[in-house]
Parts: structure tokens; C-alpha cells; sequence
């Protein structure tokens, strides 16, 4: 399985869910078929799609207040998914290092985002970093 199959196949889903309103459940399966992902890759997209749809309120507030200057309506799909995914392992998850977290949200912007946005991604993410303590007390009071 590679974690960043994974990745791109949750990041697609919830691309296709915020554009279209279609099913998670519906979108992610066929996906993985199209990809042929692993059944590993595929649990792994599952869990991650599940956590940032759980907690996209609290995900999307922290955009908003590190994206400055910028409203999170004007942040392309894609930016704002693959950034959710990742502030989703960040601050949720215990099995991801942060800065593996960091650099695959910068390659998966790479393939699938305009030139600017691993800049874009990178620089909010940096400025999560910072806060990460505070923010994962933050997230345990949401839930």
C-alpha cells in the first residue's frame, strides 16, 4: 500500500463530495477501483475521509484563521482538501509525523494544484506548526 495513493483517492473523494454533494461512500469505492488500490489504501482513505468530514468545521475554522487575507470561499477545492487532510493527521493523528503529513500535502499539490499552491499549502501548514499544541487541546474540546 502506499500512504499516498491513499491520500490522493481521499483528497479526490472529498473534492467530488464538496463539488458534486455526491456520497463519500459512494464516490471512494469506485475510485479505488479505478486506481486499484490495495485493500490497505483503501481502509487508510476511508479513515481519512471519515476524520476530515468529521471534523471539517474545526479543520475549516483553522484554515480561515491562518489563511490570512484569504476567504475560504475563494480557496480552490483542492487546496482546501488537501489541507484538510493534512491538518487532519496533524492534529488527529498519532500514526503520521507532522512533516510527512507537511510534504505529502506539497507533492499531492504538486500533481494536482496550480503552481502556486505548494507554496500556499506549505505556508499555512508551517503556521499550524506552531500552534500545535494549543490546537490539539482545541480539537479535543470540539469533540
Amino acid at each position: 500500500m502506499t500512504r499516498r495513493l491513499a491520500r490522493e483517492l481521499a483528497m479526490k473523494t472529498l473534492f467530488a463530495h464538496e463539488f458534486s454533494q455526491n456520497n463519500p461512500e459512494e464516490i471512494l469505492p469506485q475510485l479505488c477501483e479505478e486506481m486499484q488500490a490495495s485493500f490497505d489504501a483503501q481502509r487508510f482513505s476511508e479513515s481519512l475521509v471519515q476524520g476530515v468530514i468529521a471534523n471539517q468545521s474545526f479543520l475549516d475554522k483553522i484554515i480561515k484563521t491562518y489563511a490570512v487575507e484569504w476567504d475560504l470561499e475563494r480557496i480552490a477545492f483542492v487546496d482546501k482538501n488537501i489541507m484538510r487532510i493534512a491538518l487532519y493527521e496533524i492534529i488527529f493523528s498519532e500514526n503520521t509525523p507532522v512533516a510527512v503529513a507537511i510534504n505529502e500535502a506539497i507533492e499531492i499539490a504538486k500533481i494536482y494544484s496550480g503552481h502556486e499552491a505548494p507554496r500556499f499549502i506549505n505556508g499555512i501548514l508551517g503556521k499550524v506548526i506552531n500552534d500545535l499544541p494549543e490546537l490539539r487541546k482545541q480539537s479535543l474540546k470540539e469533540n
